[in-house]
């Protein structure tokens, strides 16, 4: 097998993965979803062409977060609606970073770490902002999680797209002060503070399990490591506006820790991919290449398969679900008009369209619009339909 896709990687080597490891039922779900997309066992149906020069078979799609081969049309839904109440304003990426000490209390707790994570970068935030030295006023927030690096390790850190300015307590639009959004080492230290305090009060009262190889006095060692060791909180340059911020949050809410198009081979036993060399000065746009065994690969993979219940995107302040009327009175004063909460559904072929193809439901012959032939009906209800057309 040459260059690859993580639907065939999974083909391959997932049967033997599954007979070696113990796996929670959603990581179990999301490898059969990730296998049997975009083939008969979903079902589909068949077009033919009215003057009968074509037909073609499609076939449904898993629509698994984690599916890099049909993410892309739910990517673009989701930037459609954040562009459409993004403020006309400047904005900002901010990134905080997990300490890497912590990995192996995340294991063992995703679903409860990542809610002490975001809610602390929350607090944190709205600890400076709400002072009125850096801003007195409520921006808007988005924020998203990413579990993975480049390498596809475990590496937990949230993304923040911020306005570069915010709604004070008298409805009034502030912007930030001097193109200047926060001080970046009062940040580190009131997140990393604030991030150790809540953990240790859920340990304390059991909501964190322990790991295997913590007990009570290693953890209080790792604190005190911890909290004399510089966390990674990144503050970057102030952006005009928050279209490209959106869309680089938006590239990974779904589709898994990888694309397809990274991947550069895989020979049954061994899996060859490409990543981006970060480090020095001069090497951030360099790539380099990683070879993993066909069982660590889809290790790693399934590290970042959230449960199907965890909430990967928060929005906060005049960006939160609740807080349209605020928003809206933000959009007044920069001469924005209303946000309109329901915007037009994007379906598939207005999606292929978008992108500039042929209609993908035209006959390449004739050009004539294709009519539905028949219904491919999904393999698990194929067996009801038999026996109830047997009876």
């Amino acid at each position: 097998m040459g260059a690859a896709t993580v639907q065939q990687i999974m083909k391959v080597g997932y049967a033997e993965f599954e007979r070696t490891h113990r796996l929670p039922s959603h990581v179990r779900k999301a490898a059969y979803q990730i296998m049997a997309c975009r083939t008969s066992k979903l079902g589909g149906h068949v077009q033919s062409c009215p003057d009968g020069h074509f037909q073609r078979h499609w076939y449904n799609s898993c629509k698994h977060r984690s599916c890099p081969q049909c993410a892309s049309i739910q990517i673009e839904r989701w930037l459609l609606k954040q562009k459409a109440k993004l403020l006309d304003c400047p904005h900002y990426h901010s990134i905080f970073t997990m300490s890497h000490d912590l990995n192996s209390l995340w294991l063992q707790n995703v679903g409860v770490m990542t809610k002490l994570f975001f809610r602390t970068v929350k607090e944190t935030l709205y600890a400076f902002f709400d002072n009125p030295r850096h801003l007195g006023a409520r921006p808007g927030i988005i924020a998203a999680l990413h579990t993975w690096n480049q390498t596809l390790d475990l590496h937990p850190h949230l993304h923040c797209l911020i306005t570069g300015g915010g709604l004070t307590s008298d409805d009034q639009w502030v912007e930030v002060k001097n193109g200047y959004l926060l001080p970046v080492r009062a940040v580190m230290v009131k997140f990393r503070g604030k991030l150790l305090s809540y953990i240790e009060d859920a340990l304390k009262v059991g909501l964190l399990q322990w790991p295997k190889d913590m007990a009570w006095q290693d953890w209080a060692r790792l604190r005190r490591k911890m909290r004399r060791q510089k966390w990674n909180v990144n503050i970057r340059q102030r952006y005009n506006h928050g279209n490209g911020v959106a869309t680089y949050l938006a590239r990974y809410l779904r589709g898994g820790p990888i694309k397809n198009s990274r991947i550069l081979s895989c020979n049954g036993k061994e899996v060859s991919f490409h990543y981006r060399v970060n480090g020095d000065q001069g090497k951030e746009n360099q790539r380099g290449s990683l070879t993993l065994k066909i069982e660590n690969f889809i290790q790693r993979y399934f590290l970042h398969i959230p449960n199907h219940r965890t909430k990967l995107v928060r929005y906060w302040g005049i960006y939160a679900a609740t807080s349209y009327k605020k928003l809206n009175r933000c959009r007044e004063q920069l001469n924005q008009e209303p946000i309109n909460r329901h915007p037009e559904f994007l379906d598939w072929q207005s999606y292929c369209e978008k992108l500039g193809e042929k209609h993908p439901e035209s006959c390449p012959v004739c050009g004539r619009r294709m009519t539905l032939l028949k219904i491919i009906i999904p393999e698990r209800a194929k067996i009801f339909h038999d026996a109830e057309e047997a009876a």
